[in-house]
């Protein structure tokens, strides 16, 4: 009797209890020189600035949200260019200069000096940048498919079929190429209906002509460009954050063949994860996988 009537308090209690309060997303901009940036938030704690790529939105990291609003302050960017972010004109606006600035300028906005950086994709470029150039931004770097600048210029210049892989990126960098595009052809590859509804409208409000200005302002132009970008990146200093790379092996657009001694360009502890079944939007394909291995990852190494 005693059993159950504790039983039935427990429950009393249970009913009462407030629901788990859901994280408040709130849109957000950064300014940098004149640009604004938008970028979503949620959560306290610790900065996690999320960078999103090519055929992307902020929107490829609400489940990575879900999972850490938790214990830290999440801001996932629109690049310049996509969405609610401004779209100043001409390929010098998307150098990598100004690319690394926009994530200052986010990690400026939240009243911080740094972050822990993650980007995909392009992102991941950026990403890998702002560790090298900004190391003082960075406390500790994820990034998603995106090779270590010195090992995909490697590829590039040396990996006959990193090279037939690329041929999509020379064409964006044609004049007109943008003419090509579309927002219902550029989210074609998300599978969940409500999603896909949100990338449309994302890219009904974005300018194609800036999202092949990223190519034509960043990605060598052959073989020849790719050789010489391959002796600058080599020359990179070293990333100084605890790095974790996260690769899909059915990557094609970025082959897995990139990340061949990524180790030797951070001088921190560097750990690389494979996930089988997984194609470029890694993220994606298999989320839980991914957003578990963040985590863990940043739990055994916690920043204040």
């Amino acid at each position: 009797m005693i059993r159950a009537l504790a039983g039935l308090a427990l429950a009393a209690a249970l009913l009462a209890a407030p629901a788990a309060a859901e994280p408040v997303f709130q849109d957000r901009y950064a300014d940098n020189a004149g640009v604004k940036i938008h970028y979503t938030a949620a959560g306290e704690g610790p900065l996690v600035v999320l960078i999103h790529g090519f055929g992307d939105t902020w929107h490829t990291w609400r489940p990575l949200m879900d999972e850490l609003d938790e214990g830290y302050r999440v801001a996932a960017m629109d690049l310049r260019g996509w969405n609610l972010s401004d779209k100043p004109k001409g390929v010098d606006a998307y150098t990598y200069p100004h690319l690394i600035a926009d994530v200052a300028a986010v990690i400026r906005a939240e009243g911080r000096q740094s972050a822990i950086v993650v980007g995909h994709d392009w992102g991941g470029g950026i990403a890998w940048r702002v560790a090298t150039e900004r190391p003082e931004l960075v406390q500790r770097l994820v990034v998603l498919s995106t090779p270590h600048p010195a090992g995909l210029s490697r590829e590039l210049a040396t990996n006959p079929q990193q090279q037939r892989n690329a041929e999509y990126a020379r064409n964006f960098m044609k004049p007109g190429s943008e003419a090509a595009l579309s927002a219902e052809g550029m989210a074609d590859w998300v599978k969940d209906p409500a999603q896909k509804a949100r990338y449309v409208e994302a890219y009904k409000r974005s300018d194609f002509a800036a999202m092949m200005n990223l190519y034509r302002a960043n990605y060598p132009k052959d073989e020849a460009a790719a050789a010489e970008a391959n002796v600058r990146a080599q020359a990179m200093p070293k990333v100084k954050a605890p790095t974790l790379i996260v690769h899909g092996v059915n990557d094609t657009s970025l082959m897995a063949a990139g990340h061949n001694s990524a180790w030797t360009f951070v001088e921190a502890d560097t750990t690389l994860v494979m996930v089988p079944g997984a194609g470029h939007f890694v993220q994606a394909d298999a989320p839980e996988l991914v957003n578990r291995t963040i985590k863990d990852w940043l739990a055994a190494r916690p920043v204040e």
